[in-house]
């Protein structure tokens, strides 16, 4: 449990199974609002847990102030279907309020990046399509001379 909430707080959103996700909600909520409160004995209490320095510094400067006018909820749960190897409910786990400074890095992406006329688009599409089929021509060609 401790390993999974450090690797949430660490990078802000994690990829498990449903089950684990259920299990980590209430501790890591724990740990986040005990953050929120501050102070020394309540780092140390967290620290029990966080064994990573950065890791509970990130959560008592970065992560605890942006929950402080929220009375609960900091963890979202989304499904995201079975795992493909053994069919295990998988499901992914963030901070709530993450997808606000998502959004803001992709606007910025956004209005940087050029659109593409009609045409260059698809100037663009026949060069990848041409592209491919010379790759295709090359690979035969390697198969006939191995056979021949």
């Amino acid at each position: 449990m401790r390993n999974l909430a450090q690797s949430l707080f660490e990078r802000d959103r994690i990829r498990t199974t449903l089950m684990k996700a259920k299990a980590v909600r209430p501790f890591a909520e724990r740990l986040i609002t005990l953050s929120k409160k501050g102070g020394l004995h309540r780092r140390r209490l967290v620290a029990r847990q966080i064994a990573d320095r950065k890791v509970l510094r990130k959560l008592f400067d970065t992560i605890s102030p942006r929950y402080m006018d929220r009375p609960g909820g900091y963890l979202r749960i989304l499904k995201l279907g079975p795992r493909q190897g053994d069919n295990a409910e998988m499901a992914l786990v963030e901070l709530v309020g993450l997808e606000a400074s998502t959004e803001e890095k992709d606007s910025g992406k956004k209005a940087s990046g050029k659109k593409l006329s009609a045409k260059e688009a698809k100037s663009a599409a026949s060069s990848k399509a041409k592209a491919g089929t010379t790759k295709k021509k090359t690979t035969k060609k390697k198969t006939a001379k191995k056979a021949g």
